[in-house]
């Protein structure tokens, strides 16, 4: 039998799992289930973003909700609304009920992330959370190129068994697993204080959320541009009255003082500006390369040198590290990200091999950021403080994509209208510059430190 941390390592992962590959694994079946339910493509694009919203706002409840029910039966609750709304969004009768399956699915998927990885995180030692963190990155990486690589055939044959409901059901053996071993593994904890549930706060934190994500995904879409900017400033001020209430609560929903932590703070910065841009400059590369006359299969097929560089630099980050320091391996990260992007910007028509090797560069800083800035997040956070920071983190985590894409998408408009023969460049130099921007807070003269790593 595994030891606790073990069995709370692997329920964490399995979840973490189960979310990456419901993110993915929709797309496949758009085709099929635009014919078959009469939508368009704008329509179809809330099949994701649906899964995002409810993800997102439930996030802040999920340390009452923890605290309140306890991890364990939470765990289990969400796991079976996971379950059912997977069912009911593959039995969907139309677009607009499988939009609120979706919806529902998500509301289920945020609050799993944020209480197993508080679970887990808390069975570790500090030196043992860095071999956590690259797990995590590990199985985010694996999940991330395995299901866009197979999804074709996989979802070739499932909607042609099942048709595109097969593809939406494809989530539910890991879900099933997964609530075996909470059975299993997971010991029934008990409730524990938890403050009164704060309805204004978590009814300004929810609504801040979905109309900041709603606007981040508008900013990006050039039809809706003006309906995101000023969702994005409702968003604006339902930020500030959710602070202006926390600051007059002695347990509020979510504790924001944590950002106080600059390993936090400094973490999450981090995961905006470099795994976030990148995702968000894929886009721009995308039709660079396109411009240049790659086909399809080729700008895929550049993925694989940046998967490689990325599961080398997580192996790596352990020994690197321990000699030189998270600050070093920062910077090192945020720079090889930001001379990839550059030199696409500055190359428009680069030889295959080296597309390849830009991507490497930016596969292997990424992945140094986002393991180090992972393990930075929670260190020195101990006991109960841990579940708020997984709240926190992983609120973070979510809109740092939606951020990235949103923020690139609107450079390539501006781009386009000022420079239109060098659009893309001048949108890949500007998000060179985003990835480095991390760098002012590395200048403090407080050293970052980790705990040095044990032999075992």
């Amino acid at each position: 039998m595994p030891s606790l941390r073990l069995r709370h390592e692997a329920i964490f992962l399995l979840v973490f799992a189960l979310d990456l590959v419901n993110m993915f694994i929709a797309t496949v079946a758009y085709p099929a289930l635009a014919a078959d339910l009469h939508a368009d493509i704008g329509t179809l694009a809330w099949v994701g973003t649906a899964y995002m919203l409810g993800l997102s706002v439930v996030i802040p409840l999920a340390p009452w909700l923890a605290a309140r029910c306890g991890e364990c039966r939470l765990l289990l609750v969400a796991l079976l609304l996971f379950a059912v709304a997977a069912v009911l969004a593959g039995a969907a009768p139309g677009i607009g009920w499988l939009l609120g399956w979706r919806l529902l699915q998500g509301l289920a998927g945020g609050l799993l992330i944020p209480v197993a990885q508080a679970a887990a995180y808390r069975q570790c030692t500090p030196d043992q959370r860095g071999a956590l963190t690259r797990r995590i990155l590990l199985v985010a990486l694996l999940v991330a190129l395995l299901v866009p690589a197979l999804a074709p055939a996989l979802g070739g044959l499932l909607v042609q068994w099942l048709s595109w409901r097969g593809v939406l059901w494809a989530s539910l053996p890991l879900a099933v697993v997964a609530t075996g071993l909470v059975l299993a593994w997971m010991p029934a904890d008990g409730t524990r204080d938890a403050p009164r549930l704060q309805a204004y706060a978590l009814s300004t934190a929810m609504l801040a959320l979905g109309a900041l994500l709603l606007a981040l995904t508008w900013l990006g879409e050039s039809g809706h541009r003006s309906a995101g900017a000023v969702l994005l400033l409702v968003a604006l001020l339902l930020a500030v009255a959710h602070l202006r209430d926390v600051r007059r609560q002695a347990q509020p929903l979510l504790r924001w003082s944590l950002l106080s932590h600059r390993g936090l703070r400094l973490a999450m910065l981090v995961y905006l500006a470099v795994p976030g841009v990148f995702i968000g400059s894929q886009l721009v590369s995308t039709l660079q390369l396109h411009q240049a006359g790659y086909s399809a299969a080729r700008i895929g097929a550049l993925m694989l040198p940046w998967a490689l560089a990325s599961a080398m630099a997580i192996a790596a980050s352990k020994r690197l590290l321990a000699r030189f320091g998270p600050a070093t391996v920062l910077r090192t990260g945020m720079l090889l990200q930001a001379s990839g992007l550059l030199s696409m910007a500055l190359l428009p028509q680069p030889v295959f091999a080296l597309a390849g090797l830009l991507f490497a560069l930016m596969g292997a800083g990424g992945s140094l950021c986002s393991s180090t800035a992972q393990t930075l997040a929670f260190h020195g956070v101990e006991g109960e403080a841990l579940g708020d920071a997984s709240a926190l983190w992983n609120l973070n985590r979510q809109l740092s994509f939606c951020l990235g894409t949103a923020a690139i998408a609107l450079l390539l408009a501006l781009a386009v209208h000022w420079l239109p023969t060098r659009a893309t460049g001048v949108a890949l130099g500007l998000a060179a510059v985003l990835t480095l921007l991390p760098m002012v807070l590395l200048r403090s003269s407080q050293p970052l430190t980790l705990p040095r790593p044990e032999n075992a």
